[in-house]
């Protein structure tokens, strides 16, 4: 027998379920058949496909035996079970590196904690929330030798050898003060329909249960079997069949989430290609979705035959937040994860899958609005990721995301802020940003404003690689005013006027400023600021290269900011009149440094702006 720790995620996992999970406890039974279907799936496909495993005899079941007086429970499978180095492995240890994130992200408010450790999946170790000890005895196919492990759920755990008769697991808790509520065979029934009856294999209850002997003419308690599930895949059956209790319990079942989906798609496809498609949208959006090694949360299946849940191949990644089962009569069951990108069949139901989820959610947005808010306020930014990736979808989720504009703080649809545009005006327009706040006050906004004209505010990280390659909606040009072109279409009469009068001050200017800018232009934007910064429509913006650098990508094509100037400002007036050449200095470079700042990108001297800042006041007190 040997002693060991547990990896320290794993102590901290643990404390956290047993001590946060108290209002879910019974979601271990949940949890526990569904590792034994996992290892039932494992096994199956193994004997379809694998020349060692097809000679082993395979009789899939779950068994659920109950011991009322010892208050144990033992969970039994026939699958594919686990060697010394699985158990080390699967139960010792958390291997994905976003564990540590998850932990981080925990407050230690356990009503906050217990939501995100359901989006996490809390697997075996739900069985400690009810037990205070936990056996495993597991054989893995094709092997000999069994294995013990046990443990409290609190320093470690013990290994060693023992005996099985047959491959497959044993789990057996011994159920504390507080988990001796589920030394229940009525309870653990009805838990068993409740989240598992869908599990594609039979679940048999063996425990003590009263019933009526004829003979004797009274109740008498005796050891029965009886199986507690339906055990058939439950996407296979007909929509009018099942009711939204179905559809949730087995979302829970495949997620490991205990909130109810926010919305749920079931498909069956039949002609040139057969498949079932079942995909739900969680509440909340999972821990990991900005995570690179997020968790895919698609199973797919070939003729109801498990063949793997881990693919990130089989929707887009934009669409990592969706979950459900794809069930393919037409692929060949020993599918490999390199076979499947290059794969006809699954290529194509991929394609039809993510139009479908895209036309439900449209639909959903046409019919349910609040509903639809409640999905954007968790699943808006990886939408806009699909605009970046899915060109073939673009439209589509041009229609899908919402925005906030400078007239609407509350989500609105670019279908709306079209159908708002001001007679005459020439295009959609948006600003860019990463700060909502500071985006509504910019002075690139100032004329957009005097005018009324609708400005779309994009303030996500990701909204100007997005849009920048994106020229429409529709039949409407989307410009961004961050961009010097923009500004043409608020010329007016007045414009060239202007802008002879203001040539010589512009030249000036230039002439000061050198190299810090590409351009100094007259501005048609500015109503109450003396200027702004501007960059030419194919390079880009000052914030973006500054993401760039931060990202790690040091070099870049050199592009320097159009400082624009407000001819209609006191400042600018003016400077028009003065003749002194060092107030113009000063003043050329704090138009631009103002202009830097205001847009959010931090100055390459500070020092020296206070300095000029200093000489302009003292000449001005």
């Amino acid at each position: 027998m040997s002693k060991r720790e547990f990896q320290t995620e794993v102590s901290q996992l643990l404390q956290l379920i047993i001590h946060s999970l108290y209002s879910h406890q019974e979601i271990f039974l949940r949890e526990l058949v569904s590792n034994s279907s996992d290892a039932l799936d494992k096994l199956k496909y193994l004997s379809l496909t694998e020349e060692p495993y097809k000679s082993l005899p395979f009789d899939p079941r779950i068994d659920l035996e109950l011991n009322e007086e010892a208050g144990t429970l033992c969970i039994s499978d026939t699958g594919i079970g686990m060697n010394d180095e699985d158990l080390v492995s699967h139960l010792g240890t958390i291997a994905r590196s976003g564990t540590k994130n998850f932990l981080a992200n925990l407050s230690g408010d356990a009503k906050r904690d217990s939501n995100l450790i359901g989006q996490f999946g809390v697997g075996f170790y739900s069985a400690f929330i009810v037990a205070d000890k936990v056996e495993v005895v597991s054989r893995k196919a094709g092997e000999e030798t069994a294995w013990r492990w046990t443990s409290d759920g609190k320093s470690g755990f013990e290994l060693e050898p023992a005996e099985r008769a047959t491959h497959g697991t044993t789990v057996t808790l011994h159920f504390h003060e507080e988990g001796k509520e589920y030394a229940n065979s009525y309870k653990l029934r009805e838990i068993v329909k409740k989240y598992s009856n869908h599990i594609a294999f039979p679940i048999f209850l063996t425990a003590d249960e009263n019933e009526w002997d004829e003979t004797e003419k009274k109740s008498i308690k005796k050891r029965t079997t009886k199986q507690a599930n339906a055990a058939s895949a439950l996407w296979k059956r007909s929509k009018s069949e099942l009711k939204d209790e179905d559809y949730t319990e087995l979302y829970k079942s495949i997620s490991g989430d205990w909130e109810d989906p926010l919305l749920w798609f079931h498909t069956k496809a039949e002609g040139t290609m057969e498949y079932t498609t079942l995909f739900y949208i969680p509440s909340k959006a999972p821990f990991d979705l900005f995570q690179a090694d997020y968790r895919p949360g698609v199973k797919l299946y070939v003729r109801r035959v498990f063949i793997m849940d881990d693919s990130k191949e089989l929707l887009p990644t934009y669409l990592r937040f969706v979950r459900g089962v794809i069930d393919s009569e037409d692929l060949p069951l020993n599918v490999s994860r390199e076979i499947l990108q290059q794969n006809r069949v699954l290529t194509a139901i991929r394609t039809a899958s993510v139009k479908k989820i895209l036309s439900e959610l449209k639909s959903v947005a046409a019919d349910n609005p609040e509903k639809y808010i409640k999905f954007i306020e968790e699943f808006n930014r990886p939408l806009k990721e699909g605009l970046y990736s899915d060109h073939a979808n673009e439209e589509t989720l041009l229609d899908l995301i919402r925005v906030k504009t400078t007239t609407a703080d509350s989500w609105t649809s670019f279908a709306e802020v079209k159908g708002r545009m001001k007679e005459g005006q020439k295009a959609i327009y948006f600003i860019t940003g990463q700060n909502a706040t500071q985006l509504r006050t910019s002075p690139l906004l100032e004329i957009y404003k005097k005018k009324d004209i609708e400005v779309v505010i994009l303030a996500d990280e990701i909204d100007e690689f997005v849009f920048s390659r994106i020229e429409k909606y529709q039949d409407v040009e989307l410009k961004s005013v961050n961009k010097a072109s923009a500004g043409d279409d608020l010329k007016d009469e007045t414009t060239e006027e202007k802008r002879e009068a203001l040539t010589p001050l512009l030249e000036k200017l230039k002439g000061v400023l050198g190299d810090k800018v590409k351009d100094v232009r007259q501005s048609s934007r500015l109503a109450d600021s003396p200027s702004c910064i501007v960059t030419d429509e194919e390079e880009p913006s000052m914030q973006m290269r500054q993401m760039l650098r931060a990202m790690g990508q040091k070099e870049m094509p050199d592009a320097k900011p159009i400082l624009e100037i407000n001819p209609d400002h006191d400042i600018v007036k003016k400077l028009l009149a003065s003749t002194d050449d060092s107030l113009l200095e000063d003043t050329a470079f704090l138009l631009l440094d103002q202009a830097l700042l205001v847009e959010g990108v931090a100055l390459d001297n500070p020092s020296e702006f206070v300095q000029r800042l200093n000489r302009v006041l003292n000449r001005a007190v």
